[in-house]
């Protein structure tokens, strides 16, 4: 055990940071990155309807922020901009990916696990990935790669792309697990292949029906997006995947408990397809999306008991977070809708996934430092892109020129030190916004005003939009043309953010 006190968080971190000197000892680094889940979808963000006492304590004893932000308001480039420090919507072909796509991390660039290894971490990810893996199509039948660990992972377990997306097996390192050499697997996501049925054909051995897509190949009596064939041995079982990853992320820690380690475990839950373990089937009384809100809650659980039996907690910085806001309906009539049960995913806040509106990346952010902290909630603005220049000064590195070219160093606000965070940030929905102290600006753009499939609004307009944040979080009226000065500022902002490569100080 390697107690980090106050004291080392309060002085000597930063001034080891000031002089480009590693800090000793390092803390842990814990993770924790969930799918789907909405500023309103936890206890201490305000849900009534549904249970999260897990997080709720994780919050009362640590820091609580009420503007913290995913870099985008979906999944892969949410990810591709935590890992890199560089907004997504910079880069072609950081979009949501196939399950069958290439890796989009170029080898060598500088990511969270790469500058944390180089610090002397064990480096793991467990969970989701969805960031594409080896060179596109890849042979699942052989070495997978380049992925996680040729972009600074030291061992990863992970669900290749979602829930909802063929294969359906996991990768642990660079090979499938479980994957039987005489039942090869074979992947497409242009055409049927193989004789495995598809949704499409055979709704009758479905034990959840599509809403919209996803009738494709049906593993495991539910219908993914594209086709797959083979690996029966090594097909995961949805109801088990919590369990799965989440006994993954704590043998990584068991593993490495006697030196620093990273862990970045990214939850399945609470992506579609939803399917609670038996033990969280029917227990939240708000239908199967509270189940696993529940059953991600207990994945917490599991992470902080695992830190508290080995004596690991006031080692460790843990972070709790989302890769974007809430969807309801997002492929599948599983009851959602209407079993919501007056449970507000968003909270106060208007949109969802998908939005340009504030429940698109406005999301729970919770983190306990470590050490002793004074318990707290702060509305210091800060993204999620930000923490590869905060782990960079946490352990004492100086990022380079090239590295992290939209993140900034809050770590003086991640640890409690500070209520101030960022001085602006950009939100990304398709189309971009700007939030700088009380303003939010959105781009004009073109497209629905409600996105059909989901039910979501858009927050897509032919004109400008400005909201006053801290009159109106909802973002119910627009001011612009009462501030047509305070547009012309956050749209020449944001054009010259656009222009210019690199945003960060």
């Amino acid at each position: 055990m390697r107690r980090f006190t106050n004291h080392l968080s309060r002085v000597l971190l930063p001034l080891a940071a000031a002089a480009g000197l590693a800090a000793t000892p390092k803390p842990n680094i814990v993770l924790i990155y969930t799918d789907d889940v909405g500023y309103g979808d936890v206890g201490c963000y305000g849900a009534t309807r549904v249970k999260t006492p897990n997080i709720d304590k994780l919050a009362a004893g640590g820091l609580r922020f009420t503007n913290a932000h995913s870099p985008s308001a979906t999944c892969t480039p949410s990810r591709y901009a935590l890992l890199t420090g560089e907004y997504a919507w910079r880069r072609k072909g950081t979009g949501v990916l196939p399950g069958d796509a290439k890796l989009i991390i170029a080898p060598g660039r500088e990511t969270i696990p790469s500058l944390l290894r180089r610090a002397g971490y064990a480096t793991g990810c467990v969970g989701k990935w969805h960031l594409g893996l080896g060179e596109g199509h890849p042979d699942w039948n052989g070495e997978i790669k380049p992925g996680p660990l040729e972009i600074g992972f030291d061992y990863a377990f992970i669900m290749p792309a979602t829930g909802d997306r063929v294969p359906c097996v996991f990768v642990e390192n660079h090979r499938v697990a479980g994957l039987d050499p005489a039942d090869p697997i074979q992947v497409s996501y242009g055409k049927q292949i193989g004789g495995e049925p598809t949704g499409r054909e055979h709704p009758e051995l479905l034990k959840v029906k599509p809403s919209h897509g996803h009738d494709n190949t049906i593993v495991n009596g539910i219908s993914r997006i594209g086709f797959m064939s083979g690996g029966k041995s090594a097909r995961w079982v949805d109801e088990d995947i919590a369990d799965t990853l989440t006994r993954k992320a704590v043998t990584f820690i068991e593993q490495h408990r006697d030196r620093p380690f990273f862990l970045y475990f990214a939850t399945h839950d609470i992506h579609v397809p939803r399917a609670p373990h038996a033990r969280f089937a029917g227990s939240s009384g708000c239908g199967i999306r509270g189940d696993v809100i529940q059953q991600l809650d207990w994945c917490v659980g599991e992470i902080v008991a695992t830190l508290d039996r080995l004596k690991l907690t006031d080692d460790t910085l843990l972070v709790f977070t989302s890769d974007n806001g809430p969807v309801v309906d997002d492929g599948y009539r599983d009851g959602a809708v209407e079993n919501l049960n007056g449970h507000k995913p968003g909270g106060p806040l208007r949109g969802g996934k998908y939005s340009a509106f504030d429940a698109g990346t406005r999301v729970p952010f919770i983190v306990r430092p470590p050490g002793h902290v004074e318990p707290g909630v702060s509305d210091a603005l800060i993204s999620q892109v930000d923490f590869l220049a905060s782990f960079a000064a946490l352990t004492g590195q100086k990022l380079a020129e090239d590295a992290g070219p939209d993140s900034f160093n809050v770590l003086p606000g991640l640890l409690g030190e500070s209520k101030t965070g960022r001085d602006h940030l950009v939100e990304h929905a398709g189309i971009l916004s700007l939030i700088k102290g009380r303003w939010k600006y959105i781009e004009p753009g073109k497209g629905p005003k409600v996105l059909a499939n989901v039910h979501i609004e858009s927050g897509i307009a032919p004109e400008p939009q400005l909201y006053d944040l801290n009159e109106d979080l909802g973002e119910k009226r627009n001011v612009a043309a009462e501030h047509p000065e305070i547009v012309k500022e956050l749209a020449g902002l944001l054009e010259k953010l656009r222009d210019h490569p690199r945003s960060r100080p």
